[in-house]
């Protein structure tokens, strides 16, 4: 019921059991009178006192979250308790029903997380409290908002464009190469100048090589990290290949680490195949994943916590097809014709880089089997089932996806990223 209604019964019983006149009713009224009236008074005060506290309260709970919430920059904790303070004045400003004693707003950083707490202190005036001596009360409540703080993550993207990377991106793909090459071959190698360039041939075909589809994807990328990203320069990126041609092979930067993601992903559509000078050039091994690796350990800095732009994590992604084919006659695990190594990937350097504290994401997009290739039966054959396993004993835990041709390297590309912003977040 009302209180308003309630008041104007209260008052109406009373009047009329005031105007009665027989036996002892003066004396009942008079002694009943106090606690009805006492009571009435009560449902007001505390209906007032609840209305004020909620206001209140909700007032505590947008303060907290003002101060664990970032748009543009990082603010310092601060600067984050004056938004908590501003946010609850500008909330209770104009309120007439009670007078604000204190608030307090206490942000705190523990490693990536923000926490803040909003406590605060009000005095309301009592309607009936008078009548039992108390014309104020005071109320308090607190509020306790958590967030975690944008990661700072640098990305160093090693893209193989080797050789492999001209093969069809789907099976149709590789069928029409197949089907229209003499000796039978799925890869559209970029041989220069030369009648057998078959890349120019799957150009021509309208053949989607898997370099096309890793370029799209890293472009893609951008666009993910750009939609992603809490902080203006939360992700830096850098994307470096095998080489631009089989003569000169070796690690090779497309754009140096820049938190520009639009120049990054303008620079990533100039990422093409490896080109050969001609047929059989240097016994075709281009594939130095040993070098490759051991060159980008060098070149990256010691990772810090993430927690500010100027200590970013580390995290190198690397999209392969997994097999090296390069010069190791000493080193290498697999059987070798004159010195020349094929081999899935040897993990010692993944693991260097890792122990260093640099988080490894892999992205394999599965090596095709070319049973209708001889090279390919002999020499790759034999340890084909090895190299998934190998590409992810690379990567970092949880750090590893498998995409076939059939699947979208660019959506397994933009998880992969995803999963690395995540475990950030939760490991450190």
């Amino acid at each position: 019921m009302p209180v308003a209604r309630l008041l104007r019964k209260a008052r109406s019983a009373i009047a009329a059991f005031g105007r009665q006149t027989q036996g002892n009713v003066a004396l009942i009224f008079a002694i009943s009178v106090i606690p009805v009236v006492t009571s009435v008074g009560a449902a007001v005060d505390f209906s007032n006192i609840s209305r004020d506290k909620a206001v209140l309260d909700a007032a505590a709970d947008v303060a907290a979250l003002a101060s664990v919430t970032s748009s543009g920059a990082l603010p310092t904790t601060d600067v984050a308790r004056q938004t908590g303070l501003n946010s609850f004045s500008g909330n209770v400003s104009g309120r007439t029903t009670f007078q604000l004693n204190s608030v307090n707003v206490t942000v705190t950083d523990s490693g990536l997380a923000r926490s803040s707490v909003v406590t605060y202190s009000a005095t309301v005036k009592t309607a009936f409290g008078g009548l039992l001596g108390m014309d104020t009360l005071t109320i308090s409540g607190s509020s306790t908002a958590t967030s975690t703080l944008p990661t700072y993550i640098d990305f160093h993207i090693l893209l193989d464009n080797t050789p492999s990377m001209g093969v069809g991106a789907t099976p149709t793909d590789v069928a029409t190469m197949v089907a229209n090459t003499s000796d039978k071959c799925g890869f559209a190698c970029h041989i220069t100048g030369s009648t057998n360039d078959y890349y120019a041939l799957a150009k021509r075909l309208g053949v989607t090589m898997r370099i096309d589809v890793v370029r799209q994807a890293t472009q893609q990328l951008m666009d993910t990290a750009a939609a992603t990203a809490r902080m203006a320069g939360q992700f830096r990126m850098a994307i470096y290949t095998f080489g631009a041609s089989c003569a000169t092979p070796g690690f090779t930067s497309v754009t140096s680490l820049t938190s520009s993601l639009t120049t990054a992903k303008s620079q990533a559509g100039a990422i093409d195949l490896m080109t050969i000078p001609s047929q059989g050039y240097n016994n075709d091994q281009c594939t130095d994943f040993d070098g490759i690796l051991s060159a980008l350990n060098l070149s990256m800095a010691t990772p810090g916590d993430g927690t500010t732009s100027g200590a970013p994590q580390k995290v190198l992604l690397l999209v392969s097809d997994g097999v090296a084919d390069a010069y190791y006659p000493s080193t290498c695990t697999k059987p070798t014709t004159g010195g020349r190594c094929q081999e899935p990937i040897n993990t010692t350097t993944c693991t260097a880089i890792k122990n260093r504290g640099i988080r490894i994401a892999v992205l394999y997009t599965t090596y095709l089997p070319l049973t209708t290739n001889s090279w390919y039966n002999t020499w790759i054959k034999p340890f084909q089932n090895e190299i998934p396993a190998r590409m992810q004993d690379c990567a970092s835990p949880g750090l590893y996806f498998e995409v076939s041709p059939t699947q979208g390297i660019a959506d397994a590309m933009a998880a992969l990223f995803q999963k690395a912003v995540a475990s950030a977040r939760l490991t450190r």
